[in-house]
Order: C-alpha cells, then sequence, then structure tokens
C-alpha cells in the first residue's frame, strides 16, 4: 500500500532557460503561463528539452532543477528501498522514534493489502498486542523497556508519512531501476511518475 498526495513541480521554467545557456540561445524560447499559472513548453524549447533528454546525463543537467515536492506515506519495507536514492534527495519523515506511542495501533497503519487470510489474522493479532504494550508505556510512567518493545516488534509493513524532495533526473533513475519489481507499491510509484508534467518526453524519453 502507498499513497502519493500534494505533489508539487517547480522551477521548470528556470531550468529550460539554464538549458539554452550553452549556446547563448535565449530568443528561441517559446514558452508561456496559462490561465492555471502552469508552464507549458513552446515547440523550440520542447524540441530542445528532448534532444537534450535523450543525449544522456551530461546534457541534461537541465533535469535537476525540475523540482518535484510530495507527500508519500508507504510501508517502511518499500522506504528502505527508496532510501537508496541518496542524491539530490530530502525527506523529512514522521518519527517513530518520538510519536511511536502518540496515538492508538489500527490495521489501517499496516500494509496489508496483499496478506493471505492467515497472514492478516496474524497482523490482526501482532496489532493489538502492539496497542497492549503502548497503553502499558503509557500508563507505566513510559518506561524505556515498553518502549523498545514498541519500536522492535513494529513490523516493516507499518506505514510512515515523508515529505520528499526530488527532481526529475532521480526520478529517471528510479523510474527505469523500479518499474519492473516485484513490490506493487513500486509499479504505483512509477505509475504516478507517468502523471507529472512532460514525464512521457523528459523523464521516460519518448
Amino acid at each position: 500500500m502507498i499513497k502519493i498526495e500534494k505533489a508539487a513541480v517547480m522551477n521548470l521554467e528556470n531550468a529550460i532557460r539554464g538549458a539554452r545557456n550553452p549556446m547563448n540561445s535565449w530568443a528561441r524560447m517559446d514558452s508561456a503561463y496559462d490561465a492555471e499559472g502552469n508552464y507549458i513548453l513552446g515547440e523550440n524549447d520542447l524540441s530542445l528539452a528532448k534532444r537534450l533528454r535523450i543525449a544522456g546525463p551530461d546534457h541534461r543537467k537541465y533535469l535537476r532543477q525540475v523540482f518535484v515536492s510530495v507527500d508519500v506515506t508507504a510501508p517502511m519495507y518499500w522506504w528502505k528501498e527508496y532510501d537508496t536514492y541518496k542524491v539530490a534527495t530530502v525527506a523529512n519523515s514522521t518519527s517513530t522514534m518520538h510519536k511511536i506511542h502518540a496515538k492508538p495501533f489500527e490495521l489501517a497503519d499496516f500494509s496489508h493489502d496483499h496478506l493471505t487470510p492467515d497472514g492478516l489474522a496474524l497482523l490482526r493479532h501482532i496489532v493489538s498486542e502492539l496497542e497492549k504494550i503502548r497503553l502499558r508505556y503509557l500508563e507505566n510512567g513510559k518506561k524505556k523497556e515498553d518502549w523498545y518493545d514498541l519500536i522492535q516488534l513494529l513490523p516493516s509493513s507499518y506505514q510512515q508519512l515523508r515529505t520528499l524532495s526530488l527532481n526529475y533526473e532521480t526520478l529517471i533513475n528510479i523510474y527505469f531501476a523500479r518499474k519492473n519489481h516485484k513490490l506493487a507499491e513500486w509499479h504505483d510509484f512509477c505509475d504516478w511518475i507517468e502523471t507529472l508534467p512532460y514525464a512521457r518526453e523528459l523523464i521516460l524519453g519518448l
């Protein structure tokens, strides 16, 4: 299970202008903002952007300047794989260290969409036991040993929210490395990438 929301793509205008710096070709810029505030690439700018995209990482440096911010809620097992991508990324997450006890544990806090009936029954039991530990922690003076029980017994299916900052070049790397991954969450993430402005031309290279 993965939830992707509050996405914003920024700085496309400046990135395209910078892409024209090597050839001093700013006079050929033909992009503009529409009535909704979206930056629409003109024929000249889109043609240049596509040529540079296809030419490879050394020539498409402008894509490192097309910034994306997005909120992603995903299980810890997915975040472990996402954390491979450390170049030009920033993430602020909700804290399991400080806030794991702040709300009751519920089944909805865990990814469970692919569990078998037996697996789901086991997860329900684990969630129930975690809630008992959480209450014990709160009622008994927040003892550290109870806190450790929460942290060390927490399944990797526990979902965490992170606000991500990354760029189109990083999304190219993610898309082509993960689009055929066995985890369904990666397929959903790659499907989301395809919906971004000019993703077909600038990320997928089509």
